[in-house]
């Protein structure tokens, strides 16, 4: 994934203080004109999205792009299935980890690349309550030490 030529959308931060997360696809996303022009204009959310593989084909659930306002009749449901585009062989990764060892797929950001939508999904595995709690304790205290040092060098 490269930085250059890239317009962020929908970031989902809360994936990554729910989950571990252990490998990153870049999909492309099958959508609609109206779709693609609200996406533009930055209206979507993935914060309650899930990715799950029915019949060897990827999609998205719960990935809302609100109705384009100059889209009338072609505006299509906000929330229906979105499906992704990925290569055979990492669908077959990803069902095979997600049937076999327990993970599952979390969408992580909703992108331009080169004109194109694109959206970023993990192969994750779910933290438990305690691993949640380390990771606060350490947030803050890497704040804390920030806080002291920058005090430090005021003087």
């Amino acid at each position: 994934m490269s930085k250059e030529a890239q317009k962020l959308i929908a970031n989902n931060k809360k994936a990554y203080h729910d989950y571990f997360i252990e490998e990153k696809f870049e999909c492309g996303i099958v959508l609609h004109g109206t779709e693609v022009k609200s996406l533009r204009m930055g209206k979507c959310s993935i914060k309650e999205a899930y990715i799950r593989i029915e019949n060897g084909e990827v999609y998205a659930y719960g990935m809302n792009i609100s109705p384009y306002e100059m889209g009338n009749i072609f505006n299509k449901d906000p929330l229906r299935p979105k499906k992704l585009l990925l290569h055979r062989d990492e669908i077959n990764r990803l069902n095979g980890a997600v049937t076999k060892e327990g993970y599952t797929i979390v969408p992580l950001q909703v992108y331009f690349s080169q004109g194109r939508a694109k959206i970023e999904i993990a192969l994750a595995k779910g933290k438990k309550l305690y691993d949640k709690r380390a990771d606060i304790a350490k947030k803050d205290m890497r704040r804390e030490h920030e806080r002291e040092f920058k005090v430090k060098n005021l003087y």
